[in-house]
């Protein structure tokens, strides 16, 4: 009789396993990004394609490059950047990321004394650039 309420407790456990697994599974698909991570982020992904002009040097460019960077210090409502392309395709050859904290920050970086500076820089080197905001 013992043996018999070990393995039936054993199996017991072992069906709840399961069911918490795949419970888990189907909540990963409808929240892929679990543990803390908001997936829905309110944040603003500022998304920037550029080509530079045929006369720009490689410290012209690097310095907007860097200009990017420098912004997260000039400018509080960003969070992020990013300027390592790692694949372009088109004729652009260059891209660069700023995360925003939200909409507003976006909408008041646009001629911000920050933006001002940065673009003294950055128009020297650019020829053309396409941009995108994208947030959820």
């Amino acid at each position: 009789m013992k043996k018999y309420l070990t393995v039936l407790l054993s199996a017991a456990v072992l069906s709840m396993g399961a069911i918490t697994a795949s419970a888990d599974h189907h909540n990963e698909k409808e929240m892929p990004m679990k543990k803390g991570i908001n997936p829905m982020p309110k944040t603003v992904i500022h998304v920037v394609t550029v080509s530079w002009k045929p006369e720009a040097t490689e410290a012209q460019i690097q310095a907007a490059l860097d200009g990017v960077h420098a912004l997260n210090a000039a400018y509080d409502g960003i969070t992020r950047t990013w300027t390592r392309t790692i694949k372009a395709q088109g004729d652009r050859s260059h891209a660069f990321v700023m995360e925003f904290k939200n909409e507003k920050a976006l909408k008041d970086y646009a001629g911000s004394e920050a933006q001002k500076e940065w673009y003294k820089v950055y128009y020297i080197a650019r020829a053309g650039s396409t941009t995108f905001d994208i947030s959820n």
